[in-house]
């Protein structure tokens, strides 16, 4: 087997998931693997070194794994944005368009302080629209967003000029090209 030098590396590819013509890009392996994981936290990171962050913020499902490990690392508290009715408590609510249809994701409405340097991961960007919700309902609470982090960035989809068109400064540590 091949040395593994890259995050990219240890993404694995599945084909036709979840509808034919899709190449489903599947991080559950890089997390799996200990160095693989240390590796794409650690990269992650990097560009925030000595930069004041107060929360990290994770995008449901996925973002939680990442943005738990990087809280960690920086000492900082972490929050969750869900999809609707998954948060117990006062949330408050913010949709958006997916490929065929709507969501909705919710955050606590006392989650982040006005002011707050927010840090938002997830592990990919597509289209933008789940991190574009995101970052609406934490700019709705008083967040100041410092940067979005992601593992993958899929260029076709558009999402990075989604957010940047946003004003949001956004880090990618990998790309793949195709939908």
């Amino acid at each position: 087997m091949p040395k593994k030098t890259s995050v990219r590396d240890y993404i694995r590819t599945i084909v036709d998931f979840p509808h034919e013509g899709i190449m489903f890009r599947d991080v559950t392996t890089l997390f799996a693997d200990p160095r693989g994981f240390r590796m794409a936290i650690d990269q992650m990171l990097h560009p925030y070194a000595g930069e004041p962050i107060d929360k990290v913020v994770g995008l449901e499902a996925r973002g939680f794994i990442l943005g738990g490990a990087i809280a960690h690392q920086l000492s900082v508290g972490f929050v969750p944005i869900r999809k609707k009715g998954k948060l117990p408590g006062t949330v408050i609510s913010q949709d958006y368009k997916l490929e065929y249809g709507e969501a909705i994701v919710e955050i606590h409405d006392d989650a982040i302080a006005p002011g707050e340097r927010i840090l938002v991961v997830d592990d990919l960007l597509a289209t933008g629209g789940t991190a574009a919700a995101g970052i609406n309902l934490i700019e709705r609470l008083g967040g100041e967003i410092i940067s979005c982090a992601f593992i993958i960035d899929l260029p076709e989809l558009g999402g990075r000029k989604v957010l940047t068109d946003l004003g949001m400064d956004v880090h990618a540590l990998c790309s793949f090209e195709g939908a």
